[in-house]
Protein backbone atom coordinates (compact mmCIF):
# COMPACT_ATOMS: atom_id res chain seq x y z
CA UNK A 1 0.00 0.00 0.00
CA UNK A 2 1.43 3.35 -1.08
CA UNK A 3 1.43 6.19 1.42
CA UNK A 4 0.66 9.42 -0.40
CA UNK A 5 1.77 12.92 0.50
CA UNK A 6 -1.83 13.63 1.47
CA UNK A 7 -1.81 10.73 3.92
CA UNK A 8 1.39 12.02 5.49
CA UNK A 9 -0.06 15.49 5.82
CA UNK A 10 -3.25 14.12 7.37
CA UNK A 11 -1.27 12.10 9.90
CA UNK A 12 0.87 15.15 10.70
CA UNK A 13 -2.20 17.30 11.28
CA UNK A 14 -3.75 14.50 13.32
CA UNK A 15 -0.76 14.35 15.67
CA UNK A 16 -0.37 18.13 15.83
CA UNK A 17 -4.08 18.48 16.65
CA UNK A 18 -3.75 16.16 19.65
CA UNK A 19 -0.56 17.93 20.76
CA UNK A 20 -2.33 21.28 20.39
CA UNK A 21 -5.11 20.22 22.80
CA UNK A 22 -2.51 19.08 25.33
CA UNK A 23 -0.58 22.35 25.01
CA UNK A 24 -3.69 24.35 25.92
CA UNK A 25 -4.44 21.80 28.66
CA UNK A 26 -0.92 22.47 30.00
CA UNK A 27 -1.46 26.21 29.88
CA UNK A 28 -4.73 25.66 31.74
CA UNK A 29 -2.82 23.71 34.38
CA UNK A 30 -0.31 26.56 34.79
CA UNK A 31 -3.15 29.07 34.97
CA UNK A 32 -4.84 27.00 37.67
CA UNK A 33 -1.75 27.38 39.87
CA UNK A 34 -2.42 31.10 40.24
CA UNK A 35 -4.03 31.94 43.62
CA UNK A 36 -7.75 32.36 43.13
CA UNK A 37 -7.81 30.40 39.89
CA UNK A 38 -6.61 27.33 41.77
CA UNK A 39 -10.17 26.91 43.08
CA UNK A 40 -11.56 26.86 39.53
CA UNK A 41 -9.20 24.08 38.47
CA UNK A 42 -7.29 22.97 35.41
CA UNK A 43 -10.36 21.84 33.48
CA UNK A 44 -12.24 25.14 33.60
CA UNK A 45 -9.06 27.18 33.01
CA UNK A 46 -8.24 25.13 29.90
CA UNK A 47 -11.77 25.53 28.52
CA UNK A 48 -11.57 29.30 29.07
CA UNK A 49 -8.26 29.43 27.19
CA UNK A 50 -9.68 27.32 24.35
CA UNK A 51 -12.70 29.60 24.03
CA UNK A 52 -10.47 32.71 24.05
CA UNK A 53 -8.23 31.17 21.36
CA UNK A 54 -11.28 30.49 19.18
CA UNK A 55 -12.49 34.07 19.49
CA UNK A 56 -9.07 35.58 18.72
CA UNK A 57 -7.71 33.24 16.05
CA UNK A 58 -10.66 31.17 14.87
CA UNK A 59 -10.91 27.39 14.74
CA UNK A 60 -7.63 25.72 13.59
CA UNK A 61 -9.20 23.72 10.75
CA UNK A 62 -5.94 22.11 9.65
CA UNK A 63 -5.63 20.45 13.04
CA UNK A 64 -9.26 19.30 13.15
CA UNK A 65 -8.56 15.51 12.83
CA UNK A 66 -6.44 15.48 16.00
CA UNK A 67 -8.68 17.90 17.88
CA UNK A 68 -11.72 15.77 17.05
CA UNK A 69 -9.87 12.67 18.27
CA UNK A 70 -9.17 14.40 21.59
CA UNK A 71 -12.70 15.61 22.11
CA UNK A 72 -14.27 12.26 21.26
CA UNK A 73 -11.92 9.31 21.79
CA UNK A 74 -9.80 10.72 24.62
CA UNK A 75 -12.98 11.89 26.33
CA UNK A 76 -14.36 8.36 26.40
CA UNK A 77 -11.04 6.97 27.61
CA UNK A 78 -11.02 9.54 30.43
CA UNK A 79 -14.52 8.51 31.52
CA UNK A 80 -13.48 4.83 31.51
CA UNK A 81 -10.46 5.60 33.72
CA UNK A 82 -12.69 7.77 35.92
CA UNK A 83 -14.31 4.52 37.02
CA UNK A 84 -11.26 3.79 39.16
CA UNK A 85 -12.36 6.62 41.47
CA UNK A 86 -15.54 4.75 42.34
CA UNK A 87 -15.36 2.28 45.24
CA UNK A 88 -18.36 0.07 44.60
CA UNK A 89 -17.89 -1.99 47.79
CA UNK A 90 -17.89 1.06 50.07
CA UNK A 91 -21.12 2.28 48.53
CA UNK A 92 -22.89 -1.09 48.63
CA UNK A 93 -21.90 -1.82 52.23
CA UNK A 94 -21.98 1.61 53.83
CA UNK A 95 -23.83 3.96 51.56
CA UNK A 96 -27.11 2.34 50.49
CA UNK A 97 -29.21 4.97 52.26
CA UNK A 98 -26.97 7.65 50.80
CA UNK A 99 -27.67 6.24 47.34
CA UNK A 100 -31.42 6.58 47.92
CA UNK A 101 -30.94 10.19 48.99
CA UNK A 102 -28.58 10.81 46.08
CA UNK A 103 -31.15 9.41 43.66
CA UNK A 104 -33.75 11.84 45.01
CA UNK A 105 -31.32 14.75 44.61
CA UNK A 106 -30.36 13.76 41.05
CA UNK A 107 -33.99 13.36 39.98
CA UNK A 108 -34.91 16.68 41.56
CA UNK A 109 -32.00 18.55 39.92
CA UNK A 110 -32.73 17.28 36.42
CA UNK A 111 -36.51 17.55 36.53
CA UNK A 112 -36.43 20.99 38.16
CA UNK A 113 -33.96 22.25 35.57
CA UNK A 114 -36.19 21.01 32.76
CA UNK A 115 -39.16 22.79 34.32
CA UNK A 116 -37.20 26.05 34.74
CA UNK A 117 -36.02 25.79 31.13
CA UNK A 118 -39.66 25.91 30.05
CA UNK A 119 -40.52 28.75 32.44
CA UNK A 120 -37.49 30.86 31.46
CA UNK A 121 -37.64 29.78 27.80
CA UNK A 122 -33.98 28.84 28.21
CA UNK A 123 -31.87 26.72 25.87
CA UNK A 124 -33.17 23.19 26.52
CA UNK A 125 -29.96 21.27 25.84
CA UNK A 126 -27.64 23.46 27.90
CA UNK A 127 -30.17 23.48 30.76
CA UNK A 128 -30.50 19.68 30.62
CA UNK A 129 -26.73 19.20 30.70
CA UNK A 130 -26.41 21.64 33.60
CA UNK A 131 -29.11 19.69 35.43
CA UNK A 132 -27.12 16.49 34.94
CA UNK A 133 -23.88 18.18 36.03
CA UNK A 134 -25.53 19.71 39.10
CA UNK A 135 -27.29 16.53 40.11
CA UNK A 136 -24.57 13.95 39.45
CA UNK A 137 -20.89 14.79 39.21
CA UNK A 138 -20.18 17.88 37.16
CA UNK A 139 -18.04 17.67 34.04
CA UNK A 140 -17.73 13.87 33.98
CA UNK A 141 -21.51 13.43 34.05
CA UNK A 142 -22.04 16.05 31.34
CA UNK A 143 -19.36 14.41 29.19
CA UNK A 144 -20.98 10.98 29.62
CA UNK A 145 -24.55 12.08 28.91
CA UNK A 146 -23.85 14.60 26.10
CA UNK A 147 -23.21 12.05 23.31
CA UNK A 148 -26.27 10.03 24.34
CA UNK A 149 -28.62 13.03 24.06
CA UNK A 150 -26.85 14.25 20.89
CA UNK A 151 -25.64 17.52 22.41
CA UNK A 152 -23.61 19.86 20.21
CA UNK A 153 -19.96 20.37 21.13
CA UNK A 154 -20.45 24.01 22.09
CA UNK A 155 -23.39 23.11 24.35
CA UNK A 156 -21.21 20.55 26.13
CA UNK A 157 -18.28 22.95 26.53
CA UNK A 158 -20.48 25.77 27.84
CA UNK A 159 -22.15 23.44 30.33
CA UNK A 160 -18.83 22.07 31.60
CA UNK A 161 -17.43 25.57 32.06
CA UNK A 162 -20.48 26.83 33.91
CA UNK A 163 -20.76 23.84 36.25
CA UNK A 164 -17.06 24.12 37.13
CA UNK A 165 -17.36 27.83 37.85
CA UNK A 166 -20.59 27.69 39.86
CA UNK A 167 -19.45 24.59 41.74
CA UNK A 168 -16.26 26.35 42.79
CA UNK A 169 -18.17 29.29 44.24
CA UNK A 170 -20.47 26.92 46.10
CA UNK A 171 -17.54 24.89 47.44
CA UNK A 172 -15.93 28.02 48.84
CA UNK A 173 -19.29 29.19 50.16
CA UNK A 174 -19.73 25.94 52.08
CA UNK A 175 -16.42 26.47 53.90
CA UNK A 176 -17.63 29.92 54.96
CA UNK A 177 -21.00 28.56 56.14
CA UNK A 178 -19.62 25.51 57.97
CA UNK A 179 -18.82 27.25 61.31
CA UNK A 180 -22.41 28.52 61.65
CA UNK A 181 -24.21 25.41 60.36
CA UNK A 182 -26.01 23.27 62.99
CA UNK A 183 -24.27 20.13 61.72
CA UNK A 184 -21.71 17.72 63.13
CA UNK A 185 -18.60 17.12 61.05
CA UNK A 186 -20.07 13.87 59.71
CA UNK A 187 -23.36 15.52 58.83
CA UNK A 188 -21.53 18.37 57.13
CA UNK A 189 -19.56 15.81 55.10
CA UNK A 190 -22.77 14.13 53.98
CA UNK A 191 -24.32 17.50 53.14
CA UNK A 192 -21.39 18.66 51.01
CA UNK A 193 -20.97 15.29 49.28
CA UNK A 194 -24.69 15.05 48.50
CA UNK A 195 -25.08 18.54 47.09
CA UNK A 196 -21.87 19.93 45.58
CA UNK A 197 -21.19 19.57 41.89
CA UNK A 198 -17.81 17.82 41.48
CA UNK A 199 -15.36 15.74 43.52
CA UNK A 200 -12.99 18.72 43.55
CA UNK A 201 -15.70 20.98 44.97
CA UNK A 202 -16.45 18.44 47.70
CA UNK A 203 -12.73 18.36 48.54
CA UNK A 204 -12.70 22.17 48.81
CA UNK A 205 -15.66 22.15 51.21
CA UNK A 206 -14.69 19.17 53.38
CA UNK A 207 -10.92 19.57 53.34
CA UNK A 208 -10.59 22.02 56.26
CA UNK A 209 -12.29 19.56 58.64
CA UNK A 210 -9.85 16.71 58.06
CA UNK A 211 -9.75 13.10 56.94
CA UNK A 212 -12.93 11.68 58.52
CA UNK A 213 -15.13 14.45 57.13
CA UNK A 214 -13.51 14.13 53.71
CA UNK A 215 -14.10 10.35 53.72
CA UNK A 216 -17.80 10.75 54.58
CA UNK A 217 -18.19 13.53 52.00
CA UNK A 218 -16.52 11.48 49.27
CA UNK A 219 -18.70 8.46 50.09
CA UNK A 220 -21.82 10.59 49.64
CA UNK A 221 -20.42 12.04 46.43
CA UNK A 222 -19.41 8.65 45.01
CA UNK A 223 -22.99 7.49 45.51
CA UNK A 224 -23.98 10.08 42.94
CA UNK A 225 -21.16 8.98 40.62
CA UNK A 226 -22.41 5.39 41.01
CA UNK A 227 -25.84 6.49 39.78
CA UNK A 228 -24.35 7.98 36.60
CA UNK A 229 -24.50 4.55 34.92
CA UNK A 230 -28.24 3.84 35.45
CA UNK A 231 -28.98 7.47 34.60
CA UNK A 232 -27.12 7.09 31.30
CA UNK A 233 -29.19 4.02 30.43
CA UNK A 234 -32.39 5.89 31.29
CA UNK A 235 -31.41 8.61 28.83
CA UNK A 236 -30.45 5.94 26.29
CA UNK A 237 -33.89 4.32 26.59
CA UNK A 238 -35.55 7.73 26.25
CA UNK A 239 -33.55 8.57 23.12
CA UNK A 240 -34.37 5.19 21.56
CA UNK A 241 -38.06 5.80 22.24
CA UNK A 242 -37.73 9.25 20.72
CA UNK A 243 -36.08 7.69 17.66
CA UNK A 244 -39.33 5.88 16.91
CA UNK A 245 -40.82 9.29 16.17
CA UNK A 246 -37.72 10.67 14.44
CA UNK A 247 -36.09 8.35 11.91
CA UNK A 248 -33.17 10.77 11.48
CA UNK A 249 -32.02 10.21 15.07
CA UNK A 250 -29.27 7.58 15.25
CA UNK A 251 -28.51 6.30 18.75
CA UNK A 252 -25.20 4.63 19.50
CA UNK A 253 -24.77 2.44 22.55
CA UNK A 254 -22.41 4.16 25.03
CA UNK A 255 -19.83 1.36 25.23
CA UNK A 256 -17.48 3.56 27.22
CA UNK A 257 -19.88 3.25 30.18
CA UNK A 258 -19.28 -0.51 30.17
CA UNK A 259 -15.58 0.35 30.47
CA UNK A 260 -16.46 2.68 33.34
CA UNK A 261 -18.21 -0.20 35.14
CA UNK A 262 -15.35 -2.62 34.50
CA UNK A 263 -12.77 -0.15 35.82
CA UNK A 264 -14.93 0.46 38.90
CA UNK A 265 -14.99 -3.27 39.62
CA UNK A 266 -11.23 -3.57 39.00
CA UNK A 267 -10.50 -0.58 41.23
CA UNK A 268 -12.70 -1.96 44.00
CA UNK A 269 -12.02 -5.69 44.03
CA UNK A 270 -8.74 -6.25 42.14
CA UNK A 271 -6.40 -3.37 42.89
CA UNK A 272 -5.26 -3.58 46.47
CA UNK A 273 -6.71 -7.09 46.91
CA UNK A 274 -5.38 -9.25 44.07
CA UNK A 275 -2.91 -6.78 42.60
CA UNK A 276 -1.16 -4.11 44.62
CA UNK A 277 0.11 -1.06 42.77
CA UNK A 278 2.34 1.60 44.33
CA UNK A 279 0.53 4.71 45.52
CA UNK A 280 2.51 6.72 42.98
CA UNK A 281 1.13 4.63 40.12
CA UNK A 282 -2.47 5.18 41.23
CA UNK A 283 -1.78 8.90 41.60
CA UNK A 284 -0.29 8.90 38.12
CA UNK A 285 -3.38 7.21 36.65
CA UNK A 286 -5.58 9.82 38.34
CA UNK A 287 -3.45 12.61 36.87
CA UNK A 288 -3.55 11.03 33.40
CA UNK A 289 -7.34 10.85 33.67
CA UNK A 290 -7.47 14.56 34.49
CA UNK A 291 -5.19 15.44 31.58
CA UNK A 292 -7.16 13.34 29.10
CA UNK A 293 -10.42 14.92 30.24
CA UNK A 294 -8.87 18.39 30.05
CA UNK A 295 -7.52 17.82 26.51
CA UNK A 296 -10.96 16.58 25.46
CA UNK A 297 -12.62 19.67 26.94
CA UNK A 298 -10.14 21.86 25.04
CA UNK A 299 -11.42 20.28 21.83
CA UNK A 300 -14.96 21.11 22.86
CA UNK A 301 -14.02 24.64 23.93
CA UNK A 302 -12.56 25.36 20.50
CA UNK A 303 -16.05 24.86 19.06
CA UNK A 304 -17.54 27.64 21.18
CA UNK A 305 -18.37 30.86 19.37
CA UNK A 306 -19.20 33.45 22.04
CA UNK A 307 -21.14 35.52 19.54
CA UNK A 308 -23.61 32.65 19.19
CA UNK A 309 -23.55 31.74 22.87
CA UNK A 310 -24.09 34.96 24.80
CA UNK A 311 -27.85 34.93 24.31
CA UNK A 312 -28.13 31.20 25.13
CA UNK A 313 -26.11 30.74 28.31
CA UNK A 314 -27.49 33.41 30.67
CA UNK A 315 -30.91 31.87 31.32
CA UNK A 316 -29.53 28.34 31.87
CA UNK A 317 -26.96 29.84 34.27
CA UNK A 318 -29.69 31.58 36.28
CA UNK A 319 -31.68 28.35 36.37
CA UNK A 320 -28.61 26.44 37.53
CA UNK A 321 -27.93 28.90 40.35
CA UNK A 322 -31.51 28.54 41.57
CA UNK A 323 -31.44 24.75 41.41
CA UNK A 324 -28.00 24.57 43.05
CA UNK A 325 -29.38 26.48 46.04
CA UNK A 326 -32.44 24.23 46.10
CA UNK A 327 -30.24 21.10 45.94
CA UNK A 328 -28.23 22.39 48.91
CA UNK A 329 -31.45 22.92 50.88
CA UNK A 330 -32.86 19.53 49.87
CA UNK A 331 -29.62 17.74 50.83
CA UNK A 332 -29.66 19.57 54.19
CA UNK A 333 -33.19 18.39 55.00
CA UNK A 334 -32.41 14.82 53.88
CA UNK A 335 -29.53 14.44 56.36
Amino acid sequence: MTITQGDKQYFKNFVLGIVFTFIIAGLGFLLSLIPGLDHIGQLACAIILAVIYRQLFGYPNQLKPGITFSQQKLLRLAIILYGLKLNVDAILHHGLMLIVKDAIIIAFAIIAMIILAKIFKADKMITLLLGVGTGVCGAAAIAAIAPIVKAEDDDTAISVGLVALVGTFFGIGYTLLQPIMPLSHSQYGIWSGSSLHELAHVAIAAGPLGGHTIAIAMLAKLGRVFLLVPLAFIFLAYMKKKKQHDENTRIQFPWFLIGFIIMSVIGTYVLGNVITLPHGVMTGISQVTTWLLTAAMVGLGLNVNLQDVKDRALKPLIAMLIISVCVSLLAFFLI
